[in-house]
């Protein structure tokens, strides 16, 4: 896989998303979404935030980040429904990732970062990803770049299109719920209403350079 690739995809799909005013009801107690019949618990996002906030405030520049990552509970929940929805591409398209892929792909990028301290405090700083949620974005990275690979997909306006449509369609088909004091879901854009995270758009990929294997 090509590494540095990898890395920039994690960084577009956990760009931030700006502050929300929208309010409402809750049509789910207790849901912050409901992806595919299966809920989100606000307890669950809320657990995701607590992990960053912590790994932000154990550092020198605890203010800096907390103030950079904006609305860090609606930017953990665009992440965890995208997260839903490259699970459904890659059911569909038969694409599976294994174990050694996983190690392979964060070792490389703990060598790229330079060490594994120095991959944590980029994610934290630059992506708004505590330590232990560090997994999520080497599987996220493993599984889109396959998918691409799978589905044939170039880095070129044909090949983005086909992209946003396959995951359009499993957005759609996923009928995503989202508690409004969050937003709403974009099927077309796959991302939450007003995000500037472009889930799509900045994925580029170079097949070849996709492990080998389903």
């Amino acid at each position: 896989m090509h590494r540095r690739t990898a890395l920039t995809v994690s960084a577009a799909l956990l760009a931030a998303a700006p502050l929300l005013t929208a309010c409402g009801s809750d049509a789910h107690p207790g849901a912050a979404a409901v992806v595919g019949g299966e809920r989100i618990d606000v307890s669950s996002l809320q657990a995701q935030v607590k992990d960053v906030r912590a790994a932000q405030e154990s550092s020198p520049q605890a203010a800096q980040l907390v103030q950079a990552t904006g609305d860090l509970p609606r930017r953990k929940l665009n992440v965890m429904i995208f997260d839903r929805v490259v699970d459904k591409v890659a059911a569909d398209n038969g694409v599976t990732v294994s174990r050694g892929e996983l190690q392979q792909t964060r070792t490389a990028f703990v060598r790229e970062s330079g060490g594994e301290d120095r991959l944590a405090t980029v994610l934290l700083q630059e992506q708004g990803v505590a330590p232990g949620q560090i997994d999520d974005v080497v599987r996220r990275n493993v599984l889109m770049n396959k998918i691409a690979a799978k589905l044939g997909v170039t880095d070129t306006p044909e090949g983005q299109k086909k992209l946003t449509e396959v995951f359009s369609a499993a957005s759609k088909a996923l009928a995503i719920d989202v508690n409004p004091r969050y937003g709403a879901w974009d099927d077309a854009q796959v991302r939450l209403a007003d995000s500037d995270a472009p889930w799509l758009r900045q994925l580029t990929q170079d097949p070849a350079a996709v492990p080998a294997g389903a």
